[in-house]
């Protein structure tokens, strides 16, 4: 099992969900995050005044999905997630040692 955590900007959100749903992934937990990458913040003006604005609103994706569907699940990330401009985000595949579901106690693959 591999756990996925995408960062993409909020307004793909819905594009990138459904995607995911059409192949079967059943579950992910979305977070409102801020961050900054390589832009390091952006410069936005307001009634003539200059604001740095250094943590950029973000959403972070995290997924765990079996092995033999990682590749699918990334590969529709980066598309739907994708505008071409900077700051589109990251995505980062993790190990996933053991799973458990809390109400049932089950197990492995089947707990996802």
């Amino acid at each position: 099992m591999k756990k996925i955590d995408a960062i993409i900007k909020p307004f793909k959100l819905d594009e990138v969900k459904n995607a995911l749903n059409d192949i079967g992934v059943q579950g992910m937990t979305v977070t409102e995050v801020k961050g900054f990458g390589r832009q390091k913040g952006i410069v936005e003006v307001y009634r003539g005044a200059e604001y740095h604005i250094q943590f950029i609103p973000k959403i972070k994706l995290e997924i765990v999905v079996n092995d033999d569907i990682v590749e699918q699940v990334v590969q529709i990330i980066q598309e739907k997630a994708q505008t071409g401009e900077i700051g589109d985000g990251k995505i980062f595949i993790s190990q996933i040692e053991e799973t458990i579901r809390i109400r049932t106690g089950e197990r492995g693959e089947g707990a996802i």
